[in-house]
């Protein structure tokens, strides 16, 4: 295989594999492609009250389960003077707050930030009991109440094909205040809400369900009761249904907080027991949601990358990921236009010191030191000192010459003049030594196509350094690098005129 060929297989497996996992982080987990995208973050606080007796104290609250549309980013509990844990009890996770004497009213919280997956299926397989319970009505004056419930499981069935469209239509016939038989039943379970009837019903035509328990996901709602759905077994898996509709589904903006199980409270030593719910919502980085995300899954991708660098070190290599689209700009400078620099890669470091110090400042501290270290330097060579040796004087006089711009521009107010310890002294003062040579050896006319050529593919590379959305990338999709390098490989492999050749042979083409 020849090495043209070689390259070219090399440069799509990099591409594939940059571009392959970019697209994974982008769709699997939620790094967004664009800056400046956000997404919504919704935080409930649970509020525990009751009324202590003055006697030892345990209040239990279920925790929600985890959800594949409903994401949890963190929760934080509070409890002053309790005693606090999580116990696992039936397969359900309940909040504990404990203490050995308390009396008077008494508050406890527990808050969670929650982020709502587009796209996510709602429905969730559980494995939860599916025995039937018949309801007790008792003696036979109720009679005429359980004719009721038998007579809406009739009608229901035979206007339905399946346990789903069967829930629908005794849901409807729930809510319609001109059915008879729904007003007895309701007369008769005076204290019970909708889901309560709905599950007697059920139970009377032997359909196994259960409730659940949840909020509907609004900005700014206060001191909430939890609401209810229902869900139904419908001899393969679990569907939940909107009480008050009959839709099957889970609402998009519910936020389902226990499903079936015990009760939601349970306190021991106290009275009046009540929990509450608030809702508000934060419009949060869609970086930030997704590095919450991963960071509590461990997903290698990120836990073995430069996030999880300390904020310092990710900083640095902020700075350090923009290098190879430098490189890329002065790669296609340089090969499909032809333009001379100073040095291969010099203009890449000039341009990281133009991010520092602002373009035009870092332009004229670059002339002034270039054009005070050549006069020294064409000084020097009539010392005829060695190669080494004067390449150190030079160091020496460019960092005097460093010193001396950040002092006076000090003592003149101009602040942005303090930034030229960003420019890297040793390629300052090689750059000097080789415009010297080159000064001495094809003339000054060389010396200005060359540092031109360096200032020129410096500032398109700093033009393109700090585009937001190729900051954005290089940090966010590291992966891209290998896009970067197959490209340059496939440049590489370019043999063609360039641009500045078509420009000086243009009279032999007519």
């Amino acid at each position: 295989m020849s090495p043209r060929a070689q390259v070219y297989i090399l440069a799509v497996i990099l591409t594939l594999m940059g571009a392959g996992l970019t697209i994974y982080k982008n769709r699997e987990l939620g790094f967004p492609l664009l800056p400046g995208e956000y997404r919504t973050v919704w935080t409930i606080e649970a509020k525990v009250r009751f009324t202590a007796d003055g006697g030892p104290v345990k209040a239990s609250l279920t925790l929600p389960r985890a959800q594949r549309n409903m994401e949890v980013l963190g929760e934080t509990f509070s409890s002053s003077g309790f005693g606090f844990n999580i116990v696992s009890d039936d397969d359900e996770y309940r909040a504990v707050w404990s203490r050995r004497s308390a009396s008077g009213n008494q508050s406890l919280f527990y808050q969670l930030d929650v982020h709502q997956t587009p796209g996510a299926p709602l429905e969730q397989p559980l494995d939860l009991s599916t025995e039937v319970e018949q309801p007790f009505l008792g003696a036979r004056e109720q009679e005429a109440v359980r004719q009721a419930i038998y007579s809406l499981v009739e009608g229901a069935r035979d206007r339905s094909a399946d346990t789903r469209t069967f829930t629908t239509q005794l849901l409807t016939a729930l809510n319609d205040p001109r059915n008879q038989d729904r007003n007895l039943i309701f007369g008769y379970f005076k204290d019970r809400t909708l889901v309560d009837v709905a599950l007697t019903v059920l139970a009377a035509a032997e359909i196994p369900a259960h409730r659940i328990r949840g909020l509907y996901l609004e900005d700014d709602r206060r001191r909430l009761d939890p609401e209810d759905l229902l869900e139904v077994y419908d001899g393969r898996r679990w569907v939940v249904f909107e009480p008050n509709t009959g839709n099957p589904g889970v609402p998009r903006n519910f936020f389902i907080w226990q499903r079936g199980g015990k009760s939601l409270l349970d306190v021991e030593g106290g009275r009046n027991s009540r929990v509450t719910f608030s809702v508000i919502s934060n419009d949060v980085p869609a970086r930030d949601v997704a590095m919450l995300s991963t960071s509590n899954e461990k997903e290698a991708l990120v836990d073995f990358s430069i996030y999880s660098l300390p904020i310092e070190q990710q900083s640095i290599f902020k700075l350090i990921l923009l290098v190879p689209v430098g490189a890329l700009v002065v790669v296609l400078l340089r090969v499909f236009v032809g333009l001379r620099t100073s040095g291969t890669f010099m203009p890449v470091l000039l341009a990281i010191a133009f991010i520092e110090t602002r373009l035009f400042t870092g332009l004229s501290i670059f002339v002034l030191i270039l054009v005070l270290g050549l006069w020294v330097r064409f000084y020097l060579s009539r010392l005829n000192l060695l190669l080494v040796a004067r390449i150190a004087a030079v160091v020496v006089t460019v960092v005097i010459l460093m010193g001396a711009i950040s002092v006076v521009s000090y003592k003149l107010g101009i602040e942005q003049a303090l930034t030229v310890t960003f420019f890297p002294m040793i390629i300052l003062a090689w750059t000097i030594e080789r415009m010297s040579i080159v000064w001495e050896e094809d003339g000054p006319y060389e010396v200005v196509v060359q540092a031109g050529g360096s200032l020129l593919v410096a500032v398109l590379a700093w033009w393109v350094m700090t585009n937001r959305f190729v900051e954005h990338w290089t940090f966010n999709f590291p992966e891209l690098l290998l896009v970067l390098l197959g490209i340059i490989l496939i440049v590489g492999n370019y043999t063609g005129y360039r641009l500045g050749e078509l420009m000086r042979f243009r009279q032999l083409v007519r």
